[in-house]
């Protein structure tokens, strides 16, 4: 395995992606804190196979494998893997993966090793989960995003959060402030089910960076 944990591999979902990578996440939480996370990722065949040739072992840098997912768990406290599977989906590669967490915190291990992309504030009753998407390019290139255009096309990042009760989802920029509406973007804001779908083209190239906060 070349990555010190799952949240620090697939969550180039927070650390913000160096290989053509799509994210579906869905998370269930429950009332004593524990739940659910079901991932889905698409990584092009070509990168995929790419970092297996000698020499670019270092471009290999998503698990694709069972026991890189299994090792991974082992290493956090808290979550165990329930299902996995993996499968060619045209010019990709999708990994299908399913875990249970016993905790808030186990979670937020899993979702950001490190704690430099996120934050947890609160309990189980009431609480705030804030994720960085994007720290923000601070300028426009024109050359720049005309590249990321062409090595993110079609791919998005996605993930919803289902609360015993009622929740909140906010998009803010950099500074705090509400981001009213992205490009191609969809935001699913207040009910029991709260979601965010944003294309892996609008994440990379923010000028202004992206933050996702559920709060319950």
């Amino acid at each position: 395995m070349k990555c010190p944990g799952l949240a620090a591999a697939v969550l180039l979902f927070l650390s913000l992606l160096t290989s053509c990578i799509g994210i579906n996440m869905d998370v269930t939480l429950n009332r004593d804190g524990s739940g659910i996370v079901t991932l889905e990722y698409l990584v092009s065949q070509t990168l995929e196979s790419l970092g297996r040739l000698d020499g670019n072992e270092r471009w290999n840098t998503i698990p694709v494998g069972r026991a890189d997912f299994e090792r991974t768990m082992d290493r956090l406290p808290g979550m165990k893997l329930l299902s996995f599977s993996t499968k060619g989906q045209g010019r990709d590669l999708a990994t299908n993966a399913k875990m249970e967490f016993t905790n808030l915190h186990a979670l937020m291990a899993f979702l950001d090793a490190g704690g430099l992309r996120s934050s947890l504030q609160g309990d189980t009753a009431r609480g705030r989960i804030l994720l960085t998407l994007s720290e923000g390019t601070g300028i426009k290139t024109p050359a720049l995003d005309k590249l990321i255009a062409d090595i993110s096309d079609s791919y998005s990042v996605r993930m919803s959060m289902t609360f015993p009760a009622e929740g909140r989802l906010t998009v803010t920029d950099s500074k705090g402030l509400a981001i009213p509406a992205i490009p191609g973007g969809e935001i699913r804001a207040t009910g029991r089910q709260v979601s965010f779908a944003i294309p892996l083209y609008e994440v990379l190239s923010s000028a202004g960076g992206i933050n996702i906060e559920f709060s319950w």
